[in-house]
């Protein structure tokens, strides 16, 4: 049985590495690295960076990522998308025939706001598979900010940027922390009694931070999100928004 380690490598800076991630890395037989096109090569690099800082002795089999068909409803897209890449781990998986444990770098934390835990349990025959934590871009942004993620005894809500543009500010919710959001779904939210703290790439040398009030820091947000995503070709960028006190 193929063993299939997914490893969580933090949010791009090699600094955040768990040992346990590095010493994994060193023992894999094969490194499975996705290429994104020519626009987010700088991630297939980070990821080559990232096994020379670790010293992995590890052949590297790259694969290109299938392309998201846009004219799809959202859920229907996402599943045809896992489908597509799942074959083409699984023919990755019999090619290569590693003799030994195969590796998957993997963005922040393979359990939050990923889907690699998904797309393995496509696979068949099924692998054994091998989860290792990884820094979360939530640390990042908190750590970034020198801000807690809760306030005392309270809770925080993790939702994506999707559902609050279609649902608004979450029933009941003081604090909540957004993920995967292209279209900045901040800006359809009643700016009043409410602060924002943001951050793309973070963790990395080309890290960008705003916080404030959300009717003020919008706006900068919206500039510098869409400057730093022109310069780069790509965005990888989080945020929390709290209830400010009346």
């Amino acid at each position: 049985m193929t063993e299939l380690w997914l490893i969580g490598i933090g949010t791009g800076n090699p600094e955040h590495v768990t040992l346990q991630a590095r010493r994994a890395l060193r023992e894999a037989a094969l490194v499975l690295v996705p290429r994104k096109g020519p626009d987010k090569s700088d991630l297939a690099d980070l990821r080559h960076a990232i096994l020379a800082a670790c010293a992995s002795p590890a052949p590297v089999r790259e694969f290109d990522m299938p392309v998201r068909d846009e004219s799809l409803p959202y859920a229907a897209r996402v599943a045809r998308w896992h489908d597509e890449i799942a074959v083409i781990w699984a023919e990755a998986l019999r090619d290569a025939t590693p003799d030994g444990p195969v590796a998957l770098l993997v963005w922040g934390d393979p359990g939050l706001y990923d889907s690699t835990l998904r797309i393995a349990a496509r696979l068949s025959p099924r692998p054994k598979l091998r989860v290792i934590p990884g820094i979360t871009a939530l640390q990042a942004l908190t750590s970034a900010h020198a801000i807690p993620f809760n306030t005392v005894g309270g809770a925080v809500t993790v939702t994506t940027g999707r559902r609050l543009r279609d649902h608004g500010w979450p029933e009941g919710a003081e604090t909540v922390a957004v993920m995967l959001d292209g279209a900045c779904s901040f800006r359809h939210l009643p700016p009043e009694g409410l602060h924002i703290w943001w951050g793309g790439f973070l963790g990395m040398a080309e890290q960008v931070l705003d916080a404030g009030p959300l009717a003020e820091a919008g706006p900068r947000i919206l500039h510098a999100r869409a400057e730093a995503r022109a310069r780069h070709g790509w965005i990888m960028d989080t945020y929390l928004l709290r209830k400010t006190p009346d």
